[in-house]
């Protein structure tokens, strides 16, 4: 049995290597992902039938060199590759061009298709706005945007 588990150390580490991608995939600070690479380095150290303990010391190494070479390079280009300022979910609204899928009241709320999410609106200045006019997003409080006609 402790021979059979000794040839058989490389699928360990592709067990580590995985549980460390599905646990990165929820973080996403490619600090976890590290640790995977040393599963694999470690996982071809076993197949090459290098000593468990130092299979050991080959994971640490090469997640610790993943760690401080690999990671700031990933994170300076995938963080910042659209620049510091890059708006993201509903902020990344503003401006956006929408058609209306329901009326918007005179003084009331309607809905607004962009992108094939349909939002809660308001018109800007107060007027009603038909179904089927495009509009432009100009303000967002909450999950409500304001919205004006584009001619």
């Amino acid at each position: 049995m402790i021979n059979y588990f000794a040839n058989n150390l490389w699928q360990m580490w592709a067990i580590i290597c995985v549980f460390c991608l599905i646990i990165e995939l929820s973080t996403g600070g490619f600090f976890i992902i590290c640790f995977a690479v040393g599963g694999v380095v470690s996982g071809v150290a076993s197949l090459l039938g290098v000593d468990f303990f130092w299979q050991v010391v080959v994971f640490a190494v090469s997640s610790l060199l993943c760690i401080f070479t690999v990671r700031p390079f990933a994170l300076k280009y995938f963080r910042n590759h659209q620049g510091p300022d890059r708006v993201s979910n509903a902020d990344a609204l503003m401006g956006r061009i929408g058609t209306v899928s329901q009326t918007i009241e005179a003084g009331g709320y309607g809905r607004v298709a962009i992108d094939g999410d349909d939002w809660k609106a308001e018109s800007e200045n107060g007027k009603e706005i038909e179904t089927g006019a495009r509009v432009k997003v100009v303000a967002r409080e909450s999950i409500i945007i304001t919205v004006s006609e584009v001619q």
